[in-house]
């Protein structure tokens, strides 16, 4: 008798600690998948800050001579990264595989414009951005002063951080993430760092077709 009362007292808690478990990776699957993240590790955005994406009042300067602020983000689909020239990894890989995704898109992909906006305007000049995105069809390099990339960075809810070096020199710790905006300037998504390939050309089709 005292068996079967703690046999029949246990099932409670074994339900709870299963609702437990699923409500957890319910989360873990919403933070993962749905929520969309600016950051590289951890870091995401809720999705009634979401529309403010790109929207502020910063001023910069693109490779082809054209300002780029928040109404530059309208008119056309776009994507938007940060990095720098000096990135040893994360940035010529992203512009690998954007010129892989140009080339896949074919005639489409020349509607998206794709903006690669410096987080070290120290040694990024819009001069030292034309040569290094110069060779991915498509890509506008985006520099100015220091204030203006700050405001930026801030517009785009991105995480960048200088991190010295031995010698006097430094880095950049920055967000992985590329930001897509439908034609009237509106967050659209995102496509994470190495994302699957066809996952991310999925991404892409749908907002040039949006």
């Amino acid at each position: 008798m005292a068996g079967t009362e703690r046999k029949s007292g246990l099932k409670p808690l074994r339900y709870a600690l299963w609702a437990l478990v699923v409500l957890a990776l319910a989360g873990l699957g919403w933070f993962q998948f749905v929520s969309p993240r600016t950051g590289s590790g951890s870091g995401s955005v809720a999705d009634a800050g979401a529309a403010a994406l790109g929207r502020g009042e910063y001023r910069l300067t693109a490779t082809d001579g054209t300002e780029f602020s928040q109404a530059a983000l309208k008119g056309q689909p776009s994507a938007v990264f940060f990095g720098f020239t000096h990135c040893p990894d994360v940035c010529p890989t992203t512009l690998g595989d954007v010129a892989s995704w140009q080339e896949e898109l074919g005639e489409d992909g020349k509607n998206l414009r794709v903006f690669f906006v410096t987080v070290d305007p120290e040694r990024d000049t819009v001069e030292a951005l034309r040569e290094y995105v110069s060779w991915v069809p498509g890509v506008l390099g985006v520099s100015g002063t220091p204030e203006e990339v700050a405001k930026a960075i801030k517009a785009f809810r991105i995480y960048a951080r200088k991190s010295p070096l031995e010698g006097g020199d430094y880095t950049m710790d920055h967000s992985s993430t590329m930001l897509l905006f439908d034609g009237n300037g509106d967050y659209a998504g995102l496509i994470g760092y190495q994302e699957d390939r066809e996952r991310a050309l999925a991404s892409l089709r749908r907002l040039l077709s949006s």
